[in-house]
């Protein structure tokens, strides 16, 4: 008698993005494998087998998230015409599961892990210096490019930048007001703006 075998088609980075929207929905104490493995239609034993256990299948999901905090800022330079415009992406789409107060606080849940375990701490801080090191590439080139004044300290100013979307988050779940996306614009704004160059608002048909 020949039996069907388990489905072996789901690759581990749909299994990861899975993952992450249950954490999204229930937090990271909330998540077992049983939900994720119905997420892709999958037997919890399928995770066993690949991940080991509820530990080993988050530890693989901050890996991945590390490998994809150093892929981003390639692809956003590349899709956006300037340097500025990119750096607004990079703050923005790592964000954009995070459509509720909710999925937020679920996804900082993770991050409290991250901060007091040290095999996820150290994913973390690869994702935290692959960003720094890019919000600072970033800057210096729109420095370069005329994006901002002359003389502006970009060093100091990519600090403030992750500072500032670190507390855009916490200040949009709590007052809820537009979206997070929304606020981490405004937010950024508010820290580039006075670096950029005086525009011209002269009208060349006046007087």
């Amino acid at each position: 008698m020949v039996m069907a075998g388990r489905p072996r088609g789901v690759d581990d980075a749909v299994i990861l993005r899975a993952a992450a929207d249950v954490i999204g929905r229930v937090g990271p104490v909330g998540l077992t494998l049983a939900a994720v493995a119905r997420e892709v239609g999958l037997v919890p034993g399928t995770l066993v087998q690949r991940f080991g256990s509820k530990r080993g299948l988050l530890l693989a999901l901050a890996e991945q998230s590390a490998q994809d905090a150093d892929a981003l800022p390639a692809h956003v330079r590349a899709t956006h015409a300037s340097a500025l415009e990119a750096l607004t992406a990079l703050v923005v789409e790592p964000m954009a599961a995070m459509a509720t107060p909710e999925t937020y606080a679920n996804h900082l849940a993770f991050l409290c892990i991250d901060l007091t375990d040290p095999e996820f701490r150290a994913h973390a801080l690869t994702i935290h210096v692959a960003r720094g090191r890019a919000v600072g590439e970033l800057l210096t080139e729109a420095l370069a490019s005329g994006e901002l004044r002359a003389g502006t300290d970009v060093t100091a100013l990519a600090g403030t930048v992750q500072a500032i979307v670190s507390g855009a988050g916490l200040n949009w779940a709590l007052d809820r007001r537009g979206t997070l996306g929304q606020r981490l614009r405004q937010e950024l704004a508010h820290v580039l703006d006075p670096h950029r160059p005086p525009r011209d608002d002269h009208d060349p048909e006046e007087p």
